[in-house]
């Protein structure tokens, strides 16, 4: 295998993102990093954005985008063969360096192949082992090089157990700080400035679609029977999960609701809502960084929810872990009927106290996370770069 030291004329950093989340992360550490080495090559899997960036798409991140233990289980042959094809070509043409963004379950094992192989590897977006799986904290030492972690209380977990960690700060906190307010953002959707709007965010992956979306129509089928004004914005990240949700739209006879299917514009949509209906993941921190008022639910496979159900901490949205304290409702698996969903979110509405408190909490929340990531997060993969 030929060494850095022996390609001197050519940064190449190989780099894995599975979601969509981790296409926006990808495409703002590729840009920062450009910043500094304008001739970098990037090769991996990613999505619009990353390619947009420049980076050379070995396989669509959409092929990645599985949530749950059972939906993996179904396309893992899949998988297992995108992981050895991308494995034998870094192998065989290998880059400076490796970036796994999030992802876990996928690169912490090609990380530490490459690993053992003198390829030197970050990861970016701590897996949630302050939740669940704590156990994972001695696979990421082994695999990964150096640890980017979004969020301050991560930092010293890494630090007890001997990973080398930089904290970086959440990119979103800087990024959606230029996204239009209220009434900006109502302006921009050509919204009434007085409607009552709410979105809704199923999620960003097939297989979360596929458990989501009917429960997220009923729910807003039975918000309108109760606030005929309503108006709901659906704004959805990919091609395939926008043709789901019309198809959902459609087998639920939801026709004549008021409701706009949109392609992207999550943050928009998000921005000039009252209160949204958000999948738990990372929608839920980017209506917090909005200071959109919010419920968080999330339904999955059956068995999936039984291997997985409960982790080290009574909440699952990022808003409440990051606060420490339930500030937001969650409403998960089997009580995510349309029914509860419909009344929170009408709960919601009525209570003008609470939405104002949450959007203090958030604004707060917002200040604490900005630390300009994505420039700190390609300071602290340079040295790994150069080395």
């Amino acid at each position: 295998m030929a060494s850095s030291a022996e390609r001197p004329l050519r940064r190449t950093i190989g780099v894995v993102a599975g979601e969509a989340s981790g296409d926006l992360l990808g495409s703002q550490l590729m840009l920062a990093l450009r910043e500094f080495m304008p001739q970098l090559e990037f090769v991996g899997i990613g999505g619009a954005r990353m390619k947009s960036a420049g980076m050379e798409v070995l396989f669509p991140l959409e092929k990645l985008a599985v949530h749950g233990y059972i939906e993996v289980l179904r396309r893992l042959p899949e998988l297992v063969s995108i992981r050895r094809q991308l494995r034998r070509r870094f192998l065989a043409d290998p880059p400076n360096l490796f970036i796994g963004i999030d992802a876990p379950d996928f690169n912490l094992g090609l990380e530490l192949s490459l690993k053992e192989n003198g390829i030197p590897t970050v990861h970016y977006v701590s897996p949630a082992i302050w939740m669940w799986r704590k156990q994972r904290i001695e696979k990421i030492k082994r695999a990964v090089s150096r640890m980017l972690t979004l969020f301050p209380f991560e930092e010293p977990l890494y630090q007890k157990a001997g990973v080398d960690v930089v904290h970086v700060g959440h990119p979103l906190a800087d990024l959606l700080d230029g996204v239009p307010q209220h009434a900006a953002a109502r302006a921009q959707l050509k919204l009434p400035p007085q409607a009552t709007v709410i979105a809704l965010l199923p999620g960003s992956r097939e297989s979360e679609l596929e458990y989501m979306a009917d429960c997220f129509i009923q729910t807003a089928k039975r918000v309108s029977a109760r606030l005929p004004q309503a108006m709901f914005l659906a704004p959805l990240a990919t091609r395939e999960t926008r043709e789901m949700f019309e198809i959902a739209l459609y087998r639920n006879q939801a026709a004549d609701l008021p409701l706009t299917v949109m392609f992207g514009h999550a943050h928009e949509a998000m921005s000039a809502a009252d209160v949204a209906l958000v999948a738990s993941g990372t929608a839920t921190l980017e209506a917090a960084l909005l200071g959109t008022p919010m419920v968080i639910t999330y339904k999955m496979a059956a068995a999936s929810w039984l291997l997985k159900r409960r982790g080290y901490l009574p909440y699952y949205g990022l808003p409440n872990i990051l606060s420490g304290e339930f500030v937001v409702p969650e409403i998960i698996q089997d009580d995510a009927t349309p029914q509860n969903l419909c009344q929170a979110l009408l709960n919601l509405l009525g209570d003008k106290p609470v939405r104002s408190r949450l959007e203090r909490k958030f604004a707060a929340m917002s200040a604490s996370l900005q630390r300009g990531a994505a420039r700190r997060a390609a300071l602290a993969v340079l040295p790994l770069l150069e080395a």
